[in-house]
């Protein structure tokens, strides 16, 4: 049996069927930066100098030189970077040589490796994640808890007192 729609019919259901763009899993991404904006930078391209952008970006590619951003910054496990970054939240899957100076939150993935310093107000290093460098917990990059700074500030006192200053040691 062969049913006929009316016209009518077919508009109603056109019209709260979902836009194709809302269905679209490549959208997903935009979702990183509050205000929409994510800047790609594909699987396929090298970029060389300095990159800047308002919101968010998400690196695929290969980029050298400076990395500036108003939002966070993801890069992706096929990535290469080597670059100095300044944004809001890091997050690196792939390999990633410089420094990274965070307000937020460097997140440093299964798979990824960070060859370079890291200043940020929190770090997480994911198992499988390599890590070469210094990092710096500054209260600049978002103020440290209260028994940290009083614990740094103690350790300081003591050192100025001609007592040796030994390294603190954190088990991963």
């Amino acid at each position: 049996m062969i049913f006929k729609r009316d016209d009518d019919e077919a508009d109603a259901v056109e019209a709260t069927a979902p836009a194709p763009e809302a269905t679209n899993p490549k959208r997903k991404g935009a979702e990183m930066a509050d205000n929409g904006e994510v800047t790609i930078v594909g699987a396929g391209a090298r970029l060389d100098g300095n990159l800047v952008s308002a919101g968010s970006l998400r690196i695929d590619g290969q980029v050298k030189g400076q990395i500036n951003a108003d939002g966070d910054v993801s890069l992706s496990p096929q990535s290469q970077v080597e670059a100095d970054i300044r944004a809001q939240n890091v997050s690196v899957a792939g390999r990633f040589k410089g420094n990274i100076l965070v307000k937020g939150k460097a997140h440093l993935a299964r798979g990824g490796r960070i060859d370079g310093n890291i200043t940020s107000k929190t770090l997480v290093v994911e198992e499988g994640g390599i890590f070469h460098g210094q990092s710096n917990m500054d209260a600049g990059a978002g103020s440290g808890s209260p028994s940290t700074q009083a614990a740094q500030q103690s350790s300081g006192a003591a050192a100025k007192e001609g007592e040796e200053k030994k390294p603190d040691q954190v088990k991963v």
